[in-house]
C-alpha cells in the first residue's frame, strides 16, 4: 500500500548548486539520497514530490555548502499482509516465480502457483500444471497476495515478500479470466 507521509530532515547544497532554484535543487537531493531507501517503518522511500517548509541556510566552517532544515512530504511502498498485488513474473527457477510490483519484488513457491502439481521446464523457463497443463513464464501478469513479510536491511535487495496465487481470483490474469468463464456458463446451464 502507499503512502504520504511528512518527514524533517537537513539538506546540504554545494556552493555550485546556488544559482538552482533552492526547492527544486532541495527535491533533487532528497530524492537522490533516499529513492529507494527501506525503513522498517514507514516501507520504500519511492518519491519525494513536495517540500513544504525550507529554512534558512547554515554554512558551517571548512565547508562552503548551505545547510537547510526542510520539512517535506515523500511517497511511502508499505506492503501489507494479506494485500492483494498485480504484477508481472521477472524470472522462473525451479522453486518458484519472481514477481514484481509497484517497486519491489516477491517469491511465489512452488506449492503457492496453483492447487495442482507444478513441474519446472528449464529449457521453456516455465511453470507447469500437471493435470491442469497451466503455463507460468516470464512476463505473465499476475494477481497475487502477500501472505509473508521480512523487511530487513536498507535496501529492497534485503527483503524478502512471500506471495501465493492459489485462491479464487489470482494467478495469471488468462486463469482468472478462464474461471470466470466457467462460472458464467455454469450459472446458465444451471437455469
Amino acid at each position: 500500500m502507499y503512502y504520504l507521509s511528512k518527514i524533517q530532515d537537513t539538506v546540504r547544497i554545494p556552493p555550485y548548486m546556488f544559482e538552482v532554484p533552492l526547492e527544486e535543487m532541495v527535491i533533487k537531493t532528497l530524492n537522490e539520497t533516499y529513492n529507494g531507501r527501506l525503513d522498517k517503518n514507514l516501507g520504500l522511500l519511492v518519491s519525494v514530490n513536495d517540500v513544504e517548509d525550507i529554512g534558512e541556510g547554515k554554512v558551517i566552517m571548512g565547508d562552503g555548502a548551505a545547510y537547510h532544515d526542510v520539512v517535506f512530504n515523500a511517497i511511502f511502498y508499505k506492503p501489507e499482509l494479506q494485500e492483494i498485488v498485480k504484477g508481472y513474473v521477472i524470472e522462473i527457477s525451479e522453486f518458484g516465480a519472481f514477481v514484481r510490483f509497484g517497486p519491489m519484488d516477491g517469491l511465489v513457491h512452488v506449492s503457492q502457483v496453483t492447487d495442482d502439481y507444478i513441474s519446472y521446464d528449464g529449457k521453456r523457463g516455465a511453470l507447469i500444471g500437471k493435470e491442469s497443463n497451466k503455463v507460468l513464464e516470464e512476463g505473465d501478469n499476475v494477481r497475487a497476495r502477500i501472505v509473508a513479510i521480512s523487511l530487513k536491511g536498507k535496501t529492497t535487495k534485503e527483503t524478502k515478500l512471500g506471495l501465493t496465487m492459489r485462491q479464487v481470483g489470482l494467478g495469471r490474469f488468462e486463469w482468472i479470466e478462464a474461471e470466470k468463464k466457467k462460472a458464467s456458463n455454469r450459472k446458465k446451464s444451471s437455469k
